[in-house]
């Protein structure tokens, strides 16, 4: 299950777009949750690799020799998994409010990208509740919307939602 808090960074470095100068009133980095840190996936591919080994050897003894590279293949398949997994971990999502802008951009170590960008004074937070949990956050722009904060757990989801509508209300008193 995805969950990440946000935490608030100061802006700097050439990720930051060069209209958004001025006041920032919320620059918070969403990052998904890692269940199983780098010491327990090589325990757990150990544990996987050390089973397969020992089923590998009863099945050899028994004749069938090509069960081996089967249960090899399942490793395999477990390692690139996982890799795929810790890559996708990497990915964050940034979202930025000032006066004038409100701006989320999709983050990797090699890339940017901005999905979301909309004047502060128009943009609208549409939350989306059920039996008092926040399953949904939108940022919404005439006919134009965009989920955001998706991979924060309900809670945070509605923590992040507040957070934001207040920033964009401290935003749009800035410009009068």
């Amino acid at each position: 299950m995805a969950a990440a808090t946000p935490s608030a960074k100061a802006l700097s470095g050439p990720m930051v777009p060069t209209q958004m100068l001025g006041q920032t009133y919320m620059d918070a980095v969403i990052t998904p949750h890692r269940s199983l840190s780098e010491r327990g996936f090589i325990i757990l591919i150990t544990v996987v690799t050390l089973a397969n080994c020992c089923s590998a050897a009863v099945f050899i003894y028994m004749g069938a020799v090509f069960v081996p590279f089967f249960l090899g293949l399942d490793v395999l398949a477990v390692i690139v998994a996982f890799m795929a997994s810790f890559r996708a971990a990497r990915r964050i999502e940034r979202v930025q409010v000032t006066a004038r802008d409100v701006v989320v951009t999709h983050e990797a170590p090699n890339w940017s990208r901005i999905v979301w960008e909309s004047p502060t004074a128009f943009t609208r937070v549409s939350v989306e509740t059920e039996e008092d949990r926040t399953i949904g956050l939108r940022l919404a722009l005439s006919d134009r919307q965009v989920a955001v904060a998706q991979a924060l757990s309900p809670r945070e989801r509605g923590e992040f939602a507040k957070a934001l509508q207040q920033a964009i209300r401290d935003a749009r008193l800035e410009r009068g």
